[in-house]
């Protein structure tokens, strides 16, 4: 029998920080879909929100943080009572920050009490992603928590990050949970694209295909999909994803040996546009995902909303954040025994696609853009209890930015 995880029917988002959940801070929706901003009433004007991220400017564009911005950006943009400015040079009411790079530290000035911060990382999460992390962990831990510091409120994307924030970092701003939204418009099932995919990849016949998606690093626990396609040599295993830190990317060396000598039926297909990605995931049979680390991760979520069945490792971010029943293992062994139980049974892959679906409806746009839009009023209506007292603004952000020097 397959290994089965499923979220307590009523988890605790809550910890020492007063952290909430999506849910808890959407108000009930008014009639026109979207619940009018107590700010509008106010002032008599729309709220301004200047919406910043580095990662387009780095080159990073390939990341989580960077799809959760463009999101944050297009999203938030639909809201009547709002108005959205991307990494604006103007004073704006709020400042929504999905980056943690000098920008955000010097745009911040002035606008205290009125910073928030999507937080996409945690340090294990960089230490993950660059090669001599771990050697300046202590660095990027410390860095990562003044960052955090300097917002006023810091938006988790799962709830054990927000505990996380919390009890490993010791982030005294206040914390909100708000996962990442599916964009159930794009990645929806379609016989259409998955034509469209299997040409993308250069797949023909009726072989089946397990995808994998994510940056080209050992955190994402490619050795392991590796070894899952040498025990399964009737499929073909496709992993879609690059390295957005180039030569200086995690595990280089390791993933280098893998890449020149993967099994026969696994290829690396490298990356493709953000736009293509639907068919990606329509080509594919089953989706295997055994990243040893995540928080909120957009590829499951993206596998799940376009009906594949989805393999997770068993981790316990996603026992916390999934409000649905879901396939989860902890080693090669057990994920091979997932994968090759679902290729044998149509109708397995067909209750495990419904469940995947199911999964996804729980990451609504429509549940983000008003549990945001309901912390956009709150920051700037006044009405997040304040943290204890500190040096604000300036002196505060030289001291950030004096720990980069």
């Amino acid at each position: 029998m397959p290994q089965l995880a499923r979220l307590p029917r009523h988890p605790s988002h809550h910890h020492r920080t007063g952290s909430r959940s999506a849910a808890q801070l959407a108000p009930v929706d008014a009639p026109d879909g979207h619940h009018p901003l107590a700010f509008r009433r106010l002032y008599g004007r729309k709220l301004r929100i200047n919406v910043l991220s580095e990662t387009a400017l780095l080159g990073l564009e390939h990341q989580g943080g960077h799809t959760g911005f463009l999101d944050c950006v297009e999203l938030m943009s639909r809201h009547p009572d709002l108005e959205v400015e991307v990494n604006g040079r103007t004073t704006a009411d709020v400042l929504h920050a999905h980056s943690w790079g000098p920008l955000y530290l010097w745009r911040g000035l002035g606008l205290a009490k009125r910073r928030i911060f999507t937080a996409h990382v945690l340090p294990e999460t960089a230490e993950g992603a660059m090669p001599f992390a771990r050697i300046g962990a202590p660095l990027i831990h410390r860095y990562l928590k003044l960052v955090y510091g300097y917002s006023d409120v810091v938006v988790a994307v799962a709830p054990r990050m927000a505990r996380l924030l919390g009890e490993s970092l010791g982030v005294r701003s206040q914390i909100r949970t708000i996962p990442n939204p599916l964009r159930s418009d794009r990645f929806r099932p379609s016989p259409a694209l998955r034509e469209e995919g299997r040409r993308l990849l250069g797949i023909t016949g009726d072989r089946p295909v397990v995808l994998g998606v994510g940056q080209l690093q050992p955190r994402k626990g490619i050795p392991d999909f590796a070894k899952v396609a040498w025990g399964t040599p009737e499929a073909d295993f496709v992993w879609v994803g690059g390295r957005p830190f180039g030569m200086v990317s995690a595990g280089i060396a390791e993933l280098g040996r893998l890449r020149a000598s993967p099994p026969p039926n696994m290829r690396f297909a490298g990356m493709f546009p953000l736009d293509q990605m639907p068919a990606i995931y329509n080509a594919a049979d089953v989706f295997l995902f055994p990243s040893l680390q995540e928080n909120c991760p957009y590829a499951p979520l993206e596998a799940a909303g376009c009906g594949l069945p989805v393999v997770f490792r068993d981790l316990p971010e996603y026992r916390e954040l999934y409000r649905s029943e879901y396939l989860a293992a902890r080693d090669p062994l057990g994920f091979t025994a997932q994968v090759n139980a679902l290729l044998r049974s149509q109708a397995e892959r067909e209750r495990w696609g419904r469940a995947s679906l199911r999964l996804a409806r729980h990451f609504t746009p429509e549940a983000y853009v008003e549990a945001t839009a309901a912390l956009y009023d709150h920051v700037a209506c006044g009405r997040i209890p304040s943290i204890p007292p500190r040096r604000e603004t300036r002196a505060r952000s030289e001291e950030i930015l004096s720990s980069l020097s």
